[in-house]
């Protein structure tokens, strides 16, 4: 029973680093799923299925905040392409890409005010090969003077 136990020990010490080194090489896969067509137009998916994810990353927020954490009282479209702009710091300093997001809930004060401005986000969601699960959610308010602000979750 005595040397049972030594072999597979041994065999458990000599295995589990070629299965963890297994499980580290296998590359994030995604996997996008919408039973219909009309979403495509609004840059967007009904769902992303993610595999071998390595590391998540959940980002609050990002709004038309200047470096100095000073809101902005520009107009929409403004204040969108800084919210972008942000997003994509935050993304960029923790060491993901922005093909890695896979939900993105968009907060606004007016859908009105914003739809005008949506083909920004389209564009650049397009840019970088983005496909993600989206809400578009509008709010009695954001803080101060903000209009529009990009929540993110992303892998890699």
């Amino acid at each position: 029973m005595k040397k049972a136990i030594k072999i597979l020990a041994l065999l458990l010490i000599s295995v589990l680093p070629i299965v963890a080194q297994t499980s580290k090489n296998k590359k994030m896969e995604k996997k996008v799923f919408s039973p219909w067509k009309w979403q495509d137009d609004k840059s967007y998916v009904q769902a992303v299925e993610v595999k071998n994810v390595q590391s998540t990353l959940y980002v609050s927020g990002q709004a038309a905040m200047d470096d100095q954490g000073v809101p902005s009282d520009a107009d929409m479209k403004s204040q969108l392409i800084q919210a972008i702009q942000n997003l994509e710091k935050v993304i960029t300093h923790a060491g993901y890409t922005f093909d890695g997001i896979v939900r993105l809930n968009i907060y606004t004060t007016s859908v009105d005010e914003l739809w005008p401005h949506f083909s920004i986000l389209q564009s650049w969601l397009a840019k970088n090969n983005v496909k993600q699960a989206t809400s578009l959610i509008q709010v009695t308010r954001l803080t101060e003077t903000l209009k529009v602000e990009l929540e993110a979750t992303v892998v890699k």
